[in-house]
């Protein structure tokens, strides 16, 4: 590796009809990057479409920069599918993945870049209760939040206040070690890919504040999520705890 030679961030986006918002979701995070990642620091944008259902992919093909790439494949398989098609075809030696419909500010990912460097973390992720982020959090969310991960720290040990949120960050090293043995497509991705890596022996995870500014859409929250994502965090659980499944993969 050259002397001068950036750091390559990798962000994938992972966007399900998203059609009315990603070009312009795009285009604010490209600004957003060019002005805070710095002189030492490239950036690399992967939109994974998760599902040819609308016009999102076409949408995003508008905005022209060599910096983005675009992935997309017929069906809706799910956010986790979609993070993990994105990292397979990451460059960078930091990988992250960041919600499309900026309900997380893209300025969050700087915050977390911060962070990584600080702690010289293995993963940073981004928390909606970290004591300085700036939320606008419905009360009902906070408290099935709080029901979830105290349930997510008894089970796998997190030390963690928040594991959902859609942003985060990973050495390469730690997805290269990871990322064929995860299998939750849809609800608890995030959950698996935390727990194995520390089952890999990747300790440094760390937290890092974020502004999120929830809409009504995203605020909505029905049983059958809950019981799906109760489910997907079971059901890894009893691959990592009983089955020991992540451990045969290795």
């Amino acid at each position: 590796m050259g002397r001068n030679r950036k750091l390559l961030l990798s962000i994938i986006v992972p966007a399900y009809k998203q059609e009315k918002t990603i070009k312009k979701d795009l285009e604010r995070m490209i600004s957003v990057f060019e002005e805070g990642l710095g002189k030492t620091i490239d950036f690399e944008v992967i939109v994974v479409v998760d599902g040819k259902v609308d016009k999102t992919e076409q949408e995003a093909k508008k905005v022209k920069d060599g910096r983005i790439r675009i992935i997309s494949y017929e069906q809706n398989r799910g956010k986790g599918y979609a993070v993990r098609m994105g990292m397979k075809s990451a460059h960078g030696e930091l990988i992250s993945f960041l919600d499309a419909g900026m309900d997380i500010s893209p300025k969050s990912l700087l915050m977390l870049m911060a962070h990584f460097t600080w702690y010289e973390a293995d993963i940073i992720v981004g928390s909606k209760r970290h004591p300085v982020s700036r939320v606008n959090y419905p009360f009902k969310r906070k408290l099935l939040s709080l029901g979830y991960h105290l349930l997510v720290r008894v089970f796998f040990g997190l030390n963690l206040s928040d594991t959902q949120s859609g942003i985060k960050i990973f050495r390469r090293e730690v997805v290269e070690k990871i990322i064929d043995k995860l299998l939750v497509k849809r609800y608890a991705m995030d959950i698996e890919m935390l727990a194995v890596a520390r089952r890999f022996g990747f300790r440094r995870i760390y937290e890092a504040p974020i502004e999120v500014t929830f809409n009504k859409s995203t605020s909505a929250i029905n049983w059958h999520t809950i019981y799906k994502m109760l489910w997907d965090t079971l059901a890894v659980f009893y691959r990592l705890k009983i089955l020991r499944y992540y451990d045969k993969a290795r």
